[in-house]
Parts: structure tokens; C-alpha cells; sequence
């Protein structure tokens, strides 16, 4: 991932994005969205409640681009973030979500070949994706990001394995390598065309080489109008046909493109190729109804956040206890948004790292589940129904049974 850079840096990019679309330089963007004074990151561990409470914010407006289909934040400011070891983003500690990313690991083993071959992943967050391919397919691996954390890799595949703690540069991707993958980072990426055509080159004539994307699919954020979804880390948003133009117009074969995690996550196939190709897959033929969703946006989640405000009011009004579950991004663009009165003061969440830190700006504590023992919730609101059946098992487990709702 990128992380903090130089202010002159920072304002080149922002003027850039101000006077065009980063994903195909056109002009014509229109913006459709915006939310004020959110905190400008959301992962980061935060050691106090003043700290939380004094957090900085930055502003969201997001912007649609007609010709391409790209939506991104246009007031986004990159010398804002921060991506290091103190930026606390795995999902790892779910057994719901590590079924899935071994079933990913063995899928792109098996698909591509890739056993006892090279991965570079570019943004690799905790290590988790290369220490499963190390696993599965005996793939040795590079990963780059200013987030990770070598002591957790398991001592039987981290001598496969080598991580380099920065920001992503060029010369990461100056040798070959059978996969190169991009999971959960693009979307942080405020030039996606210059992202995307730097990693172009560094595959070079490799003809080979596979390339694999993961982001947040936007169509599902636009059309359930998830504002929850929307957060300042998040300064980019890929439909499938949005995504597949960028790859195209970078001199990339789109091979694949799918729908994952109860269609929460888009993913990317591709090979490099000799010059731009055309559209081959039915999903790339998306900018009619990026248009309609983009255009019902800002209403959708309006109606969204008030149904969500009347539920808080309506379960403190009769005395209950509310406690949210799952502390990331989802969390706090959630309670920034909908408990404006802080009725909600329990929030919980399985990762173990995060116990005892503090929510930027609502400055809730993160407490494990095990606490929940003594709180004794009437209403649980869970940040994402993929894990719902699995935390009614985890309230079971602990004699609790209180009404759970689902973003």
C-alpha cells in the first residue's frame, strides 16, 4: 500500500485528480456524494479516547466519471493517511473468511500452475494470502507493505517468504514472477491509472505472468447504497466493467473477472499483452447502470442512515443495550454516520489486537466478545452479514440471545 508521502507529492496528485479522472485522464466528472468530517483513517490502533476523540478527518466527495465508469473521493488527500505497522486491517482471526481465502490460495494454485513457483502481492497487509500460497502450493513469495507484521507468520512457511515493510515502488516487480497480486489495495490507491501501468511495465514481456486483483465491488456499494462502504481509506471504487477498462487500457488481457464473498469482493484475472484489448467478458458492459445507481445514490443512503437512526433511537428509548460487532472501517463509518447521540457505546470484535483501542472520532473501546458475557446486549448490529451466522454461534456459545441486525 502507499503510505504517507511529501506534501508537494500530495498536491501534485490532488490537482490531478481535481482536473480529470485518474483512471483515464478524460474530464466531464460529476459529483454525486458527500460526507464531512470523517476520520481519516480507520484501522489505525489508537491507545486512548482522547487520542480517538481528537482523530483528524478529511472530507468525502465522490465522483463519477461517465466515460470510464471510475468513482472515486475527489476530495481525498493522501498526505492525510497512514499505513503502518500501527494499521490494524486483517480479517484473518474469521473462520468464515479464512475458509475462503484458502479455498482463493488452492483455487490460483491449481488454475495457474503455481506450484513451487514465485508471487509477488502488493499490499500484502498481515501476510496471510502468501503464507497460505507457501502452504498449499510451496509458492515462495515477496510481500510488500508498511503494515506488516513478519512475527506472525507461522515459522513452517516463513522461510518461503520475504517481506519488504514499505510502500509499494518499481523495482519490487523487477524480476519474474508466476503471480503477481494486488488483494484489498487498489481501492486505496489515489492514481490508479499510474498504479496500474507502473506494475504494466514491471511485468515487462513476461507473456506468462498472471496478474490477480481483489477490491470492494462499487456496484454492490452503489446499488444497496451502502454507505457504511464509503470511508476515507477507501479513495477508489471498481464495478467489473470500471476495473476491466483500466486493466485493458494498460496493456493487459482481462481473463476472468468474478463476484465473491457474498458478491462483496470483485476479483481480476489477467495476462500482459501487446497493446490495449478490447472487451471480451458480459460483465464489462456496465456504464448504464453505473449511471442509474450513481444517480440514486445520495437518496438511497439518506433513507439508509435514518432507517438505521430510528432503530438505534427507537432500541435506547426502551433501555436496551446495543453493541456493535466488527471494529474496522465498516464500524466507524457506521457510527459516525448513524449514532450521532453515541447510544451505542459496546463495540466488539474477534481480533485480539484491537482489544483496548479506541474508535477515531466516536472513541468507543474494543472490547473481545468474551465481554459481552457481562454487558449482555439487547440488540447485536453486525457490520457484515457474511459473518452473521458465524457470531449467532459465538453468542450461543456464551447462554446470550439478543436480536441480531445485519448491514
Amino acid at each position: 500500500m502507499l503510505n504517507v508521502i511529501d506534501r508537494e507529492e500530495a498536491a501534485r496528485r490532488q490537482d490531478a485528480r481535481a482536473s480529470g479522472c485518474p483512471a483515464c485522464g478524460r474530464d466531464g466528472l460529476r459529483d454525486f456524494y458527500a460526507v464531512r468530517r470523517v476520520p481519516t483513517n480507520s484501522c489505525i490502533l489508537l491507545k486512548t479516547r482522547e487520542d480517538a476523540l481528537a482523530y483528524p478527518t478529511g472530507d468525502i466527495t465522490l465522483a463519477h466519471c461517465p466515460h470510464c465508469g471510475f468513482v472515486f473521493n475527489r476530495a481525498f488527500d493522501i498526505a492525510k493517511t497512514e499505513y503502518s505497522g500501527r494499521y490494524e486491517e486483517t480479517q484473518a482471526y474469521s473462520a468464515t473468511f479464512n475458509r475462503f481465502h484458502r479455498a482463493l490460495a488452492e483455487r490460483l494454485v491449481a488454475k495457474y500452475s503455481l506450484r513451487d513457483g514465485s508471487a509477488l502481492e502488493i499490499g500484502c497487509g498481515k501476510g496471510e494470502f502468501l503464507a497460505l500460497l507457501a502452504e498449499v502450493g510451496g509458492v515462495n513469495g515477496v510481500g510488500v507493505d508498511p503494515g506488516v507484521h513478519v512475527e506472525r507468520i507461522a515459522p513452517a512457511v516463513a522461510a518461503k517468504l520475504k517481506f519488504i515493510p514499505s510502500m509499494f515502488a518499481p523495482e519490487h516487480i523487477d524480476r519474474d514472477f508466476d503471480l503477481v497480486a494486488c488483494k484489498m489495495t487498489i481501492e486505496h490507491i489515489p492514481d490508479p491509472l499510474q498504479f496500474v501501468s507502473t506494475i504494466r511495465e514491471g511485468v515487462g514481456d513476461r507473456w506468462s505472468t498472471v496478474v490477480f486483483f481483489q477490491a470492494p465491488e462499487a456496484m454492490r456499494i452503489l446499488s444497496r447504497h451502502a454507505f457504511e462502504d464509503v470511508y476515507y481509506e477507501h479513495c477508489s471504487y471498481f464495478t467489473p466493467g470500471s476495473l476491466a477498462r483500466l486493466f485493458r487500457r494498460t496493456r493487459f488481457d482481462v481473463t476472468d473477472i468474478c463476484l465473491e464473498y457474498d458478491d462483496q469482493y470483485l476479483t481480476l484475472e489477467a495476462r500482459p499483452a501487446a497493446a490495449p484489448t478490447a472487451p471480451s467478458l458480459p460483465c464489462e458492459d456496465d456504464l448504464v447502470r453505473i449511471d442509474r445507481e450513481v444517480e440514486n445514490f445520495a437518496r438511497g443512503c439518506a433513507k439508509t442512515i435514518a432507517d438505521w437512526r430510528r432503530r438505534v433511537e427507537t432500541a435506547a428509548a426502551r433501555g436496551e443495550k446495543i453493541a456493535i460487532w466488527g471494529s474496522g472501517s465498516k464500524a466507524v463509518s457506521f457510527l459516525n454516520a448513524v449514532d450521532l447521540d453515541q447510544r451505542i457505546r459496546f463495540v466488539t470484535d474477534v481480533n485480539p489486537h484491537r482489544h483496548g483501542h479506541f474508535l477515531p472520532a466516536t472513541a468507543q473501546e474494543i472490547v473481545p466478545p468474551s465481554a459481552l458475557s457481562d454487558i449482555k446486549p439487547d440488540l447485536v448490529i453486525v457490520m457484515n452479514r457474511i459473518y452473521a451466522d458465524e457470531i449467532r454461534r459465538d453468542l450461543d456459545a456464551m447462554g446470550l440471545t439478543p436480536e441480531l441486525a445485519a448491514l
